[in-house]
Parts: C-alpha cells; structure tokens; sequence
C-alpha cells in the first residue's frame, strides 16, 4: 500500500514538473539585447557598457548586504 502511494506521489511530482518546465525559462530568450548596467561604484575598472562588452562572455554576480 505504501509503495503504491508512493509510487502516485512521484508520478505526479515528475508529471507538475515536467508540466512546468517548458515555461521556466520564457523570460531569457537568445537574441534578445541585455539590459544596460547602472551604477554609481565601479571597482576595479571604467564604467562598462554593453555595447563595450559585445561579442564578449560576461559573468555579472549581483549580491547585497544583508
């Protein structure tokens, strides 16, 4: 009995999942431009832009004090 309702549980588990999936990432889409960066503090370098970076791989790490 309860590896049969196990057995349902993860079923539908991977079914939701596997539902949702396909959407989860409808917000990046390749080919679209990335936003400009904005801010008041640059460490360690000049202002950067985004058409200063194209063709470029950048990684952007976000982070806050809290």
């Amino acid at each position: 009995m309860f590896r049969m309702a196990a057995l349902a549980l993860g079923s539908l588990l991977v079914l939701s999942i596997w539902a949702v999936w396909p959407n989860a990432g409808a917000a990046i889409t390749n080919g679209t431009p990335a936003a400009n960066i904005a801010g008041e503090n640059w460490l360690n370098s000049r202002p950067l832009t985004m058409a200063g970076l194209k063709g470029r791989v950048v990684l952007v790490e976000f982070w806050t004090y809290g």
